[in-house]
């Protein structure tokens, strides 16, 4: 009988349990250790776990090791990359495979779920995932299935805060950056950082970049070819002139990797909107959309499609300060009411000091939960034309999508 093999997973952030899942799915027995003691992971006969502490003798012990990206970067960790005895190190088979890596402050998952509907049409069989807070399983996931299936193509979603980790972990043949916008910038500090941090990602690879974007010199002279992209010149069925760029994003890397013109439109005529994202509700006099906007350049983007006199906002995580300039960007429209409701955390209080900050003019208006929303949202929807809902909370917000389309029908 052949013994199963042993790894070790350091950090137990939303990549960690992840990694955790993966790893037990694939049959290794697995030691997961955090300095946190509020961790909640299935219990497993294959699982062993140190909360509050790291042990180093087991993770020395390991047969491979698994690495938080919010722990790359940390000096106490820097020995488990110099032993060589990361996953990515001892399963390598992902590394075979033509990588495209789609990264940005927004867009991302929408961009690589187009890329990957152009190539399964073309007939190409494709293995998407990577950043677990956009949907998937995360890049554990990503490095084991590469080793159990037969792909042609690697489609890996890479979050801003996870470039470094990313380098180290995927060989990138091709890198789409949607769009630089204010995100994460308490992990960034300035988005002059994250810029620095996106220019080494890019370095010495092909990139394809938004046109609009500022500040290109900061990839430009790094990359060792640039594309640019601009927005789309036909409809989708999806809202917003974003999702076009979102699309020109898709068609660029598409045509990079050989893919006729034909099967790019006919793919993106036919993509759907994904969970979360934002989607219209179409009422016999006014329209609802809703959708994830969990930063300022997100929500703008959609506020400048059209006029809102309604605005229903879920908030950020405490300490979150760059995430309340959505309400920011909120209160300098012409809504009549900012509705706020928590979103990942309740800080319902900060958000409205913010608005009185901004001095805004209109109805603040306090919602408690999803069913609050959703009655809320119906009744302004008898009143004004439009009603947007958005803000943080991704997992809320698909909740309250599915709620209206239930509570819409059921009339």
């Amino acid at each position: 009988m052949v013994d199963k093999m042993n790894a070790a997973v350091v950090g137990l952030g939303v990549e960690g349990v992840n990694a955790v899942e993966s790893l037990l799915n694939h049959d290794y027995e697995v030691y997961a250790s955090d300095i946190n003691h509020d961790i909640e992971l299935n219990s497993d006969k294959c699982l062993d776990v140190d909360l509050g502490f790291h042990d180093f003798s087991k993770i020395e012990r390991a047969d491979t090791v698994v690495l938080s990206p919010g722990l790359w970067n940390n000096p106490i960790f820097q020995k488990l990359k110099s032993n060589k005895k990361l996953l990515s190190d001892i399963i390598t088979s992902h590394r075979s495979l033509f990588t495209i890596g789609v990264t940005g402050t927004n867009g991302k998952t929408t961009t690589t779920m187009m890329i990957a509907s152009i190539l399964q049409k073309a007939g190409m069989k494709v293995l998407i995932g990577g950043n677990a807070g956009g949907g998937f399983k995360g890049y554990t996931e990503v490095i084991l299935e590469a080793a159990s299936g037969n792909y042609d193509i690697l489609l890996v979603e890479v979050c801003d805060m996870t470039l470094d980790f990313c380098n180290y972990n995927f060989d990138f043949d091709l890198i789409v950056v949607t769009n630089v916008g204010r995100d994460h910038l308490e992990f960034h500090r300035s988005v002059e950082n994250y810029l620095q941090t996106l220019g080494n990602f890019v370095k010495d690879k092909k990139v394809v970049l938004n046109e609009t974007t500022e500040n290109l010199g900061h990839f430009n002279d790094k990359a060792s070819e640039t594309h640019f992209f601009t927005k789309i010149p036909y409809e989708l069925n999806l809202f917003g002139d974003f999702n076009r760029e979102n699309a020109g994003a898709a068609s660029k890397a598409a045509e990079i990797v050989g893919i006729p013109d034909e099967t790019i439109t006919t793919a993106l005529k036919e993509f759907s909107v994904l969970p979360g994202r934002a989607t219209i509700i179409d009422l016999p006099h006014s329209k609802i959309v809703v959708g994830k906007t969990d930063n300022a350049d997100a929500a703008a983007a959609v506020l400048n499609e059209a006029d809102f006199p309604v605005i229903i906002l879920g908030t950020p995580r405490k300490g979150e300060l760059c995430r309340l300039e959505i309400f920011r960007e909120a209160s300098k429209t012409n809504s009549k009411i900012i509705a706020i409701f928590p979103g990942l955390d309740d800080t319902r209080n900060d958000v409205r000091k913010v608005l009185m900050e901004e001095k805004y003019p209109g109805i603040i208006h306090n919602l408690s939960n999803v069913d609050d929303v959703v009655q809320f949202a119906l009744k302004c929807s008898q009143k004004y034309n439009n009603v947007f809902i958005g803000g943080n909370g991704q997992r809320k917000i698909i909740e309250i999508t599915e709620s209206l389309k239930e509570a819409i029908s059921a009339k």
